[in-house]
C-alpha cells in the first residue's frame, strides 16, 4: 500500500519544499497538496513551477493528488468569503466555485497529479433534490475539464446528507461517471456510519483514502491511535479493496505555529506507519 501524506497538517503555513523534504523523510511515498491560497497558491505560476520541480528533482515520491479548494480567498474563508459549494442552489455560484476548481486542476499542466478530491456540499449540508441534481452537472463538468489533464475526480464522504456512501453511489452510477471514484475519508466514517459500513458501500470506487482518527464527537483530524477507530480491522479492510488504494494520513496541524510541531512530523508520520503495519 502506498503511504501518502497531506499537506493539510502545515494548511496553516506557506506551503515550500522543505516542508515536501520534511514529508518524504516521514516516509512518504506519495503526497497530497491542499489547494488553499494561504497554503498554496495554486493561480501563482512561480509557485507551482516550484513545487512541480521538487517532485521532478525528488524520486521515490508521486503527486498523488489536490485536495480542491474550500474558499476562494488567501485566508479559507476567515475574512467572511463564502465557501466553494459545486451544490449550490444559485448558478452562478456553482460556476463561481468550479471556476476556482478548475484553476487548481490546471496545475497538472506543470506538475501531473493522478486524484482530484473534491466534496460535494459543504459540512451539514441538508439534502434537496435539487442540490443532488446540480451536484451531478458540476461533476460533469470538472470530470470533462480534468480528464485532459490526466485527473481523475474522487467524491470525499463528509458530514452532509448530499455525501452519504449512498448518496455518492447514485451520484456515480446515476451519472454514469465510470471515471469518477471515492476517496474514502476514514475519519469522516468513523462520525457517521462507521468505518465497516462505509467500506462496504463504496469499495469498488475507492482509489485513494484520507486518514485520520477523532472520538467520535467531532471531526478533529487526529495521528491514528488517538481516537476511537480501530485500526486493525480498518486496515484489513482496505487490503480487501479492489483498487487497493494509498493510505493517506490527513492530520490536522498545530493551530499555534509552533515551529517544534512542524519539527516533530517525520517521527509522528513513522510512528502512525507503524502502527497501521503499511
Amino acid at each position: 500500500m502506498l503511504k501518502a501524506m497531506s499537506t493539510y497538517v502545515h494548511v496553516r503555513e506557506r506551503l515550500h519544499p522543505g516542508m515536501l523534504d520534511a514529508l518524504a523523510r516521514g516516509g512518504a511515498q506519495g503526497i497530497e497538496i491542499f489547494a488553499a491560497r494561504g497554503h498554496f497558491d495554486y493561480t501563482n505560476l512561480q509557485t507551482v513551477r516550484e513545487i512541480a520541480s521538487w517532485f521532478r528533482a525528488t524520486p521515490g515520491v508521486e503527486f498523488h493528488s489536490v485536495h480542491a479548494p474550500m474558499f476562494a480567498d488567501d485566508d479559507w474563508g476567515r475574512s467572511g468569503g463564502p465557501p466553494l459549494n459545486i451544490a449550490a442552489r444559485e448558478r452562478k455560484d456553482r460556476i463561481e466555485a468550479m471556476d476556482e476548481i478548475k484553476r487548481a486542476i490546471e496545475v497538472a499542466e506543470q506538475s501531473p497529479f493522478r486524484f482530484l478530491i473534491q466534496h460535494i456540499g459543504i459540512g451539514g449540508e441538508v439534502f434537496d433534490e435539487h442540490k443532488f441534481d446540480s451536484a451531478m452537472t458540476s461533476i460533469e463538468h470538472l470530470r470533462a475539464f480534468a480528464k485532459p489533464l490526466g485527473v481523475r475526480v474522487l467524491l470525499e464522504n463528509i458530514p452532509n446528507e448530499l455525501s452519504t456512501p449512498e448518496r455518492l453511489l447514485e451520484m456515480i452510477q446515476t451519472g454514469h461517471f465510470e471515471d469518477v471514484g471515492v476517496c474514502m475519508d476514514l475519519g469522516h466514517a468513523h462520525l457517521e456510519q462507521g468505518v465497516t459500513a462505509t467500506f462496504e458501500h463504496l469499495k469498488e470506487y475507492i482509489r485513494s483514502t484520507h486518514v485520520h482518527d477523532n472520538k467520535r464527537d467531532r471531526d478533529s483530524h487526529l495521528w491514528p491511535g488517538e481516537g476511537t477507530i480501530d485500526w486493525t480491522e480498518a486496515m484489513e479492510l482496505l487490503r480487501t479493496a479492489p483498487h487497493v488504494p494509498a493510505v493517506l494520513l490527513e492530520i490536522d496541524g498545530d493551530p499555534e505555529g509552533n515551529p517544534d510541531f512542524g519539527r516533530k512530523v517525520p517521527d509522528l508520520m513513522l510512528k502512525a506507519w507503524e502502527m497501521l503495519k503499511v
